[in-house]
């Protein structure tokens, strides 16, 4: 890249990572760009990277005399002024793709997740799974760490694995990632607002597949089905049939094939979707030849992840759960679905264009009451009105949960999973988190 005209575009966690890797292998002909920058933040930019200039305001004019585009995930690559610039020649690629270049010298291997729900939960088992079994591990991408700084933190060191976590935003600029196995959990609405349908985004998750040698799709989902390649190894995992990787409900046990792996109560995650993570996370790490026994062994040594349907406490007989992370339908209704119980469920947000009747259709039967918040509340509404769920409108996230333990029995869960982004209320997930924490604390 040393002798390419680069623009480097967006200029979060992910665009900053960017600038150091072309700092560190010394490119000279770098611009950072973002739409918007403040005086404050170009000085900063300025101190950080003195020989890279920091622009703002037109992505055409910043495109006008250069060769290579790296995008940040945040960025489309659908806009007009990147498709003029791709048409005219010029290349568009992204970190992960810098990532997979460089591992392709190495002998150094990839375990690749994406998928609408389960991804973090599954890539933070997966890397656990492999440290355990004493492979030099790095842990990243979507899941926190920018996987160019995790690059540049071991200063060219190979590894023996990298678990990555990957967006549909990752893979729109990774044309060959090259994974030693990569996963797709499945597929439900999510990102609507920059794609044109769910196909659509399908088949940018199905990116993850280019060029890997073994494949795990989900076998109850339909996308991740189509998502089969004849030329490639596959192993399937289901909660629902026989697989190669597979819940027998009879049991409970989780299977390879015949073969007894663990019971499901063995499993320190809540949920039945859970299950299902685990049951990809072993097909992932069987595939690069960490033993069976080893794997059965560590996940029953997994602490799961915060705001991930996790408990934080219980009172009156009432258990609360924090799935803040549950930020589209997909995953609220894989909440739902995993818990036995009665739920009272907390909602609402931003929803980004999603249909929320699915949300509707499986709380028909398991909800006491709902207590929706936020923008994006009367639309949930008219779907849970529809399907005669009894709910409630709220101001703030504290007055839902006083107003859920009021309604809440005895042996109920209070359920916090949006369903929706949280911008329109709150810092982040995480902020959502603590306010619902604080509250179930004040009761």
């Amino acid at each position: 890249m040393n002798n390419q005209k680069i623009l480097v575009a967006g200029l979060g966690s992910t665009g900053v990572s960017i600038l150091r890797y072309l700092a560190h292998i010394g490119a000279s002909q770098v611009i950072a760009y973002d739409e918007n920058l403040t005086a404050a933040r170009q000085a900063e930019l300025a101190a950080l990277f003195p020989r890279f200039p920091a622009l703002s305001g037109s992505l055409k004019t910043a495109l006008a005399d250069r060769t290579t585009l790296i995008l940040s995930p945040g960025i489309s690559r659908r806009q007009p002024e990147i498709r003029e610039f791709e048409q005219r020649g010029g290349v568009v690629t992204g970190d992960v793709a810098i990532l997979a270049d460089l591992l392709r010298h190495q002998r150094d291997c990839i375990l690749a997740i994406t998928g609408s729900n389960g991804k973090t939960t599954t890539t933070s088992l997966v890397g656990h799974l492999c440290q355990q079994s004493g492979l030099d591990t790095v842990i990243a991408g979507n899941i926190g760490t920018p996987v160019l700084d995790a690059w540049l933190q071991r200063q060219g060191k190979s590894a023996d694995v990298w678990v990555l976590e990957l967006s549909s935003f990752q893979l729109e600029t990774t044309p060959c990632l090259a994974a030693a196995a990569a996963a797709c959990l499945n597929i439900s609405e999510d990102h609507l607002n920059r794609y044109d349908d769910l196909l659509d985004y399908a088949r940018t998750k199905d990116q993850i597949f280019n060029g890997c040698r073994t494949q795990i799709l989900n076998a109850d989902d339909p996308f991740c089905r189509a998502m089969h390649r004849p030329a490639q190894q596959t192993r399937y995992f289901s909660l629902a049939q026989n697989a190669d990787y597979w819940l027998d409900p009879v049991s409970g046990s989780l299977k390879q094939q015949d073969s007894d792996l663990m019971t499901q109560s063995q499993i320190p995650l809540q949920g039945s979707h859970n299950t299902a993570n685990a049951l990809a996370a072993i097909a992932l790490c069987e595939a690069i030849g960490i033993p069976r026994s080893e794997l059965v062994r560590h996940i029953q040594t997994f602490k799961g992840l915060p705001h991930r349907v996790e408990k934080i406490g219980a009172k009156d007989g009432i258990v609360y759960i924090d799935d803040s992370k549950g930020t589209n339908v997909g995953a609220t209704v894989a909440a739902i679905a995993g818990l036995p119980q009665k739920i009272v469920l907390i909602a609402g947000g931003q929803g980004k264009g999603q249909d929320f009747a699915p949300l509707a259709a499986v709380l028909q039967d398991k909800a006491r009451a709902v207590f929706l918040i936020g923008v994006d509340a009367p639309k949930i509404a008219a779907e849970l009105a529809a399907r005669n769920v009894p709910h409630q409108f709220c101001d703030t996230l504290p007055q839902a949960v006083a107003a859920a333990h009021a309604t809440a029995q005895a042996g109920d869960i209070v359920l916090l999973s949006p369903a929706c982004a949280s911008y329109d209320m709150f810092q982040g997930y995480a902020h959502r988190a603590q306010v619902f924490k604080e509250a179930f604390e004040q009761l």
